[in-house]
């Protein structure tokens, strides 16, 4: 379809895009249009984004072992 646009290639490329489309939100007036475009562009790459975090951690979890066994654990980053 024309105006459609490829999915994320990367979780690191789908993030910089995002902090793109939020400066350019933040910086600049804005014609209404233009904001809408930019909202939906960073509702559909939040989402993408947010897959690929899931993904990753469902990953995680399915290589955590316990034993001979293997066991799912959440991911609990250390509290520095």
């Amino acid at each position: 379809m024309p105006g459609e646009e490829k999915p994320v290639e990367s979780f690191e490329s789908g993030l910089q895009e995002l902090e793109q489309i939020v400066k350019e939100m933040e910086s600049a007036d804005l014609p209404l249009e233009r904001a809408l475009d930019l909202f939906e562009k960073g509702m559909r790459l939040s989402e993408s984004c947010r897959k690929q975090l899931e993904a990753a951690e469902t990953r995680i979890e399915m290589l955590v072992r316990r034993g001979d066994k293997t066991q799912a654990e959440p991911l609990r980053p250390d509290k520095a």
